[in-house]
């Protein structure tokens, strides 16, 4: 028996010991691709810590939008989701966009379907449209503005009270700015599977176990998560909280890859994500999960999949995205 548990430990160290040394090699030829093809990576928070690691600038969505407006580069590689590839190309309708999974989509646009939402818009035409940044290329074509969890409470009171708007699709997201401004914004019913999934039970729990830890919540949770925590934020909200906080502890509401960001900047902090289930200590998003090192490394290889769109719209999407980066300067 106990031969046996030395045998599966050793295993277990020498797996992990090739993975390393695979993902170490697969960084050094990424960066070799990476200057030869005169190229940049852009990376989410939720993306896995090797690319994250890897990458020429790692953000939330404003950050990624305004970086991937700013390069210089010929080949924009974006280590993310479909829906952040578009915004790329949008801004960027000359240049290559790649990403290593084109399958890699997201649930929260997916919950908008552009002709639903247009046969909406129609039914409310005296109202202006703000979308969230986590919406596909066509949904964007019928906003008037754009905004990400950054800046989405900047964007809406850049207009008077009394300005009738739609706010798709996050219904929590809009929820949440209604419930900060006293608004009355007409929400689209959609939301994102893996911040909607955050039970009140599993936080009630952990804050119970954990009573000197700091709850902090992505506004794309429910409003009863909302309402409990400590500080409500964007995916680098949260980050820039942790860092000033003098609390030495935090009960984490958002996807699981931004503890990599968070213990690299407090390395002497504990990070408790919150569960969507008994049987794990995560919360991942499988969308974003879905680019690897080797995928990566493959689309840079290969320059595919190439993410494209329309000329017709590049041109509408573009209006509400450069509109929402002119707010936030």
């Amino acid at each position: 028996m106990i031969i046996w548990i030395f045998y599966v430990i050793v295993c277990k160290k020498n797996y992990l010991h090739m993975k390393t040394k695979l993902s170490e090699s697969l960084s050094d030829k990424i960066k070799v691709l990476k200057n030869e093809k005169k190229a940049i990576i852009l990376a989410h928070y939720y993306q896995i810590p090797e690319i994250q690691d890897l990458a020429d600038y790692v953000g939330d969505s404003l950050g990624l939008a305004q970086n991937a407006l700013a390069t210089k580069a010929d080949i924009i590689v974006f280590a993310g989701v479909h829906f952040m590839a578009e915004t790329a190309k949008i801004l960027n309708p000359s240049k290559k966009v790649l990403i290593p999974d084109l399958n890699a989509g997201c649930s929260l646009a997916d919950s908008c379907p552009p002709e639903k939402f247009r046969n909406f818009k129609n039914r409310h035409s005296d109202h202006i449209v703000i979308s969230y940044i986590n919406c596909s290329a066509k949904i964007k074509t019928m906003s008037d503005v754009i905004c990400t969890s950054s800046n989405a409470m900047k964007v809406v009171n850049s207009f008077s009270h009394d300005q009738k708007i739609i706010f798709a699709p996050d219904k929590n997201l809009g929820a949440y700015i209604n419930t900060m401004t006293g608004r009355q914004m007409i929400l689209w019913n959609g939301s994102c599977e893996v911040h909607d999934i955050i039970k009140i039970e599993s936080v009630l729990k952990l804050k119970s176990e954990n009573p000197d830890a700091k709850l902090i919540a992505h506004p794309e949770c429910k409003a009863i998560i909302l309402e409990l925590a400590d500080y409500v934020g964007s995916t680098t909200g949260l980050l820039n909280y942790t860092m000033k906080s003098n609390a030495n502890k935090f009960i984490v509401a958002t996807e699981t890859g931004i503890i990599h960001q968070m213990m690299k900047e407090n390395p002497n902090k504990e990070f408790i994500v919150v569960p969507t289930d008994e049987t794990c200590s995560c919360n991942d998003c499988p969308y974003m999960k879905m680019n690897t090192m080797e995928k990566l490394y493959n689309c840079l290889y290969n320059e595919k999949p190439e993410l494209k769109l329309s000329k017709s719209v590049i041109e509408k999407a573009k209006k509400p995205i450069l509109r929402m980066l002119k707010l936030s300067e």
